[in-house]
């Protein structure tokens, strides 16, 4: 039968038979890294949620560690990520590899292309005495 005493758990167990033959001030120090540890992870915590809190209020760009399970892949590279790179040696973007494919530069800087310039026998057929402008404010 029980005695109405809250039987110890299995691990609770095992730290006491781990510090029980150890002397009284080594138990003690044990504890007291514990505490100090607890309390130290307490501290970081909080440090964090106010700087982010204040981040997000001054509108500062945020980089914070993605929850457990939702980062990237690159974000876990560590040495092997690619190393950061002076701008002048920068690789191009995929736009600069196009070549013969690159859309070609006009001589005069005229207006922009628009979508309607490609539209070719769907566009809608122009009046004689209408302006390009005329119609596109219209």
């Amino acid at each position: 039968m029980s005695a109405g005493l809250p039987q110890a758990s299995v691990k609770s167990q095992i730290f006491e038979s781990l510090l029980g033959f150890l002397p009284d001030w080594v138990q003690i120090t044990v504890l007291a890294l514990i505490v100090l540890a607890v309390v130290a992870s307490w501290v970081v915590k909080i440090k964090r949620k106010i700087a982010y809190r204040r981040a997000v209020r001054t509108g500062q760009p945020v980089h914070a560690a993605a929850p457990y399970g939702q980062g990237r892949g690159a974000d876990y590279l560590g040495q092997y990520a690619p190393q950061q790179t002076h701008p002048a040696q920068r690789q191009g973007t995929g736009a600069d590899h196009l070549g013969a494919y690159a859309p070609q530069q006009r001589a005069e800087p005229a207006q922009q292309p628009s979508g309607a310039d490609f539209l070719g026998a769907y566009a809608p057929q122009q009046r004689q005495g209408d302006s390009p402008s005329a119609n596109a404010s219209a």
